[in-house]
């Protein structure tokens, strides 16, 4: 396992995690709760991302093969998904993180930390890194999220609500860049596996 991959993918998925962007959410569904209940919300959210994360991982390609779609026609469709959660991100458009029903560490595990953006990641990865690399980054990005998390009353205090809001915007236009990137790639590969291009001089 390549170090420098396993770094290059954790980073990735950490971006599209967005811990920070996570915090105030976090903290409104475990207001008023005390610290051991809020550390053990935090615990559960996140074995349950990674759980849902691994089982993508794993499992997305295969059912990419049962239902017939290419990964370039992923990847397409992935990179719309990412430059839509980047403009819900920069424009704080977002409905499903003010959703107040069900238990909080489960809508804090879903959609907010291992949402569509995440699992669209992960598997595009798989195309790129092997698959045990990609888990393992996964797991690691999990991690610090985890503690961000568990942390999360402290760091808001020390930072303040509105450089987290400036925070998450920045990764939001990282999230564009890469969203915008695997939409060019995906149609360019579409379209030479399908010599379209050509097709189209020739005629």
């Amino acid at each position: 396992m390549d170090p420098a991959s396993l770094l290059t993918v954790a980073v990735s998925l950490f971006f599209i995690l967005d811990p920070f962007a996570s915090l105030p959410v976090f903290m409104s569904v475990t207001k008023g709760l005390d610290g051991d209940t809020v550390r053990s919300y935090a615990d559960r959210a996140a074995l349950v991302a990674a759980a849902l994360l691994v089982v993508f991982i794993f499992a997305g390609p295969y059912l990419m093969d049962v239902f017939g779609i290419t990964m370039d026609s992923f990847r397409v469709a992935g990179g719309i998904m990412l430059l839509l959660m980047a403009v819900d991100l920069v424009f704080d458009l977002s409905q499903s993180k003010k959703s107040e029903s069900g238990a909080p560490w489960v809508i804090v595990a879903t959609p907010i930390l291992t949402g569509p953006g995440v699992i669209t990641q992960a598997i595009l990865l798989t195309d790129s890194y092997d698959i045990l690399t990609v888990a393992v980054a996964g797991l690691a990005a999990l991690g610090v999220t985890w503690l961000i998390l568990r942390c999360s009353e402290r760091i808001m205090k020390a930072v303040g609500t509105d450089a987290i809001g400036i925070l998450s915007r920045v990764i939001g236009l990282l999230i564009a860049a890469m969203g915008i990137e695997y939409i060019f790639v995906g149609t360019f590969n579409w379209i030479d596996a399908h010599e379209l291009i050509g097709g189209i001089l020739t005629s």
